[in-house]
């Protein structure tokens, strides 16, 4: 069974080193195959030259181009070093290399996707705000999956091949979304409770603010792309049922001092009523298509 353990890095200089150092520290007193890749994503530091002294084997994308098209890069190189199992970490020193063994093990044990949860039992230190939005993303997921989640961000896991070979469309990060189509495969998963170290400032956000929208926006396309009926249900149902009781309140008008105008309002209700049938639809039809 090969293991592949594999780290993005943009501008590492500082700590992937270290990180490299203490994979192979812990590696070493196991019995995996295993290989490290680093992906360079378009560094202008010494990040390269450090990768090439721990001897792993390295990939650089011409340019700077992100964290999930990174991610990407990396699923399609692991699968073409033939991997079995992929333990994916981070190369600022967050995610402690003593618990890749673990992850491992839970794979072994039969699990499609092994996260390291820093919300479960875990020690977390970072801003309340994103904490928060961890938080409610983990009770999205938690019961979209039918699993409990704490921690759908986290960027430290470990998955099968059939995990890293699943599609991913999103352009801003990948941890969401191979979740969600992780769970739509009825892949089995879970997670392990780790003690994060404090690092520099996330580069995903500008500020508290900024992850805020992010996140929801992202909550909001999860429902849709998962729950496609449940989520243009209820939209359409808020439509029809504000049009309905406009539609109320006209014939209350006509069986009491009877309508006079308010041709705008009726518009307005007819408007709102077929709208919210019309969403509806949608929904249905998003259902049937879903894969």
């Amino acid at each position: 069974m090969k293991v592949i353990i594999t780290i993005p890095a943009y501008n590492e200089e500082h700590t992937l080193g270290n990180i490299l150092t203490e994979i192979k520290e812990v590696m070493s007193k196991t019995k995996y195959n295993y290989q490290i890749l680093v992906l360079n994503d378009g560094s202008s530091d010494k990040t390269i030259d450090i990768a090439k002294k721990h001897n792993v084997i390295l990939i650089s994308n011409p340019r700077n181009l992100g964290l999930a098209e990174t991610f990407k890069s990396e699923m399609k190189a692991c699968l073409n070093l033939k991997a079995d199992i992929i333990i994916h970490t981070d190369a600022d020193g967050q995610y402690p290399s003593e618990y890749i063994p673990l992850m491992i093990k839970k794979i072994e044990e039969g699990y499609d996707l092994v996260l390291g949860s820093r919300f479960g039992k875990g020690k977390y230190s970072e801003s309340f705000t994103k904490k928060l939005g961890n938080l409610a993303f983990a009770r999205v997921f938690s019961g979209l999956l039918k699993t409990k989640i704490t921690d759908t961000t986290t960027g430290f896991r470990a998955f099968t091949k059939e995990v890293a070979g699943l599609p991913l469309i999103n352009t801003f990060t990948y941890t969401q979304e191979q979740l969600i189509r992780a769970g739509k495969k009825r892949m089995k998963i879970t997670e392990i409770s780790i003690q994060t170290r404090k690092t520099r400032k996330s580069r995903l956000f500008k500020n508290p603010l900024d992850y805020a929208v992010k996140a929801w926006i992202n909550i909001f396309r999860i429902y849709r792309d998962f729950e496609p009926l449940k989520f243009f249900g209820v939209l359409g149902l808020m439509f029809f049922l504000v049009g309905f009781l406009i539609g109320l309140y006209f014939i209350y008008m006509h069986f009491t001092i009877g309508i006079q105008g308010h041709l705008g309002l009726l518009f307005l209700m007819l408007l709102l009523v077929f709208t919210g049938i019309q969403i509806v639809l949608f929904g249905f039809l998003a259902d049937m298509t879903k894969r």
